[in-house]
């Protein structure tokens, strides 16, 4: 079972698709989405779906990351196929997962995600349909007063 709402975040440091380390300490509002493989349709479905948010989790103040166990070549091919604007972090030792309790099957991560603010875990999905994802998470941390948009 993954870690539950109100646990702290673990710190992450990873490389992203670009090769870059990205260091997380999860003070600010962030979406942290793990997905089984690049380049798969669930997983492409809900890449795009997160994509076609982007701004409006920007203009709520929210950064948006995906993890899968691939690594930063085939996350790099990935979002370059996609036009994804946000960071994939690579997970190849499953070290990531292992640290949010994010179950692995045959070495890919279960479909899980989670809202995270104030170094803590705000709300988990696990199990999640891939279509309409994206939105659904938007609009839970907006009703539940996590996020606000501008006027």
């Amino acid at each position: 079972m993954a870690l539950e709402e109100g646990a702290a975040t673990p710190p992450v440091t990873a490389p992203n698709q670009d090769g870059e380390v990205i260091e997380l300490a999860f003070e600010e509002p962030t979406v942290l989405y793990f997905y089984p493989k690049d380049d798969t349709p669930g997983c492409t479905i809900e890449a795009n779906q997160f994509q076609r948010e982007r701004e409006t989790y920007r203009d709520a103040g929210v950064e948006v990351y995906g993890v899968s166990t691939d690594d930063v070549g085939s996350h790099q091919s990935f979002c370059e196929s996609e036009g994804l604007e946000f960071d994939l972090l690579a997970d190849p030792d499953g070290e990531i997962a292992d640290a949010f309790d994010v179950e692995l099957r045959d070495g890919r991560t279960a479909r899980t995600t989670f809202v995270l603010a104030d170094g803590e875990v705000k709300a988990v999905y696990e199990g999640v349909d891939p279509d309409g994802h994206a939105r659904d998470v938007l609009m839970d941390a907006l009703e539940d007063g996590l996020v606000t948009l501008p006027e």
